[in-house]
């Protein structure tokens, strides 16, 4: 039987609703932005690097404080988006390239900051995608890590994945902050800042954005109705399907 690889899985979902994550308020905006623009500064000779960039809302929000953004992702769909929303916006310094995070074109030290947003849960190769951010940044560049967490409670971890997977099958994992810990000191990161974000999900906005197929639908809503009240209280989740999840800012340097 002839199947995808989980890089055409993760094209083929994200591609044909780029433009529904381009408009999409969850993504476009947020504290983890604002922090990471504030922790990145005004920097006019810096060259940044946005690994997974999606809609593009960290490359947009980073473009007008450095010398240039390179928006990679591995959706052609996506970039093409994020060029001609660049181009409408006058941003002029953000380029499109397009590939795997485990398999990033450009050369080492190239960067002189490093950014993936609500990307990595995506990647096939977490180590590997991270080890690709480490070895294009400077010495001493800022590396800037921004996700959905995982709880530590297996209880609760186990029904994040399973949501999250029904919703969208190029879900891989998200991991709780002591597993990014591991994985960026592993990589050849010192960390500096850990923040944590509590991020509402409307349900019919998250289900509509990635076309979630209606017997996933109802999966997901039959498994929130006979959820245990420790998943209910802690995901906080509401008699429409809407559940509060856990987000996540690291900001780190290379070694």
């Amino acid at each position: 039987m002839n199947t995808p690889s989980h890089s055409a899985i993760v094209d083929s979902q994200f591609g044909p609703r780029a433009t529904a994550y381009l408009n999409s308020a969850v993504h476009a905006h947020g504290a983890d932005l604002d922090q990471m623009a504030a922790l990145v500064g005004q920097r006019p000779d810096a060259i940044a690097l946005d690994m997974g960039c999606g809609g593009g809302h960290v490359a947009f929000r980073l473009a007008p404080q450095v010398a240039k953004v390179v928006a990679y992702d591995v959706s052609a769909q996506m970039l093409a988006v994020v060029g001609d929303a660049a181009e409408r916006r006058g941003l002029a310094n953000v380029v499109t390239k397009c590939g795997a995070a485990e398999q990033l074109p450009c050369p080492t030290g190239a960067f002189d900051v490093v950014v993936t947003r609500h990307s990595a849960h995506h990647w096939n190769d977490v180590p590997a995608g991270l080890a690709q951010m480490r070895r294009v940044l400077k010495p001493g560049g800022l590396g800037i890590f921004m996700d959905v967490v995982s709880p530590e409670a297996p209880l609760l971890a186990t029904w994040l994945q399973s949501l999250e997977l029904l919703r969208d099958p190029s879900h891989v994992r998200n991991a709780s902050i002591e597993q990014w810990r591991g994985l960026l000191e592993t990589a050849g990161f010192a960390l500096e800042e850990v923040s944590s974000f509590r991020l509402r999900l409307e349900f019919d906005s998250w289900i509509a954005r990635m076309n979630t197929p209606d017997e996933h639908v109802r999966a997901i809503r039959s498994l929130q109705r006979i959820a245990p009240s420790e998943v209910t209280d802690y995901f906080a989740i509401e008699a429409d399907g809407s559940f509060t999840i856990d987000t996540m800012l690291v900001s780190a340097r290379a070694l």
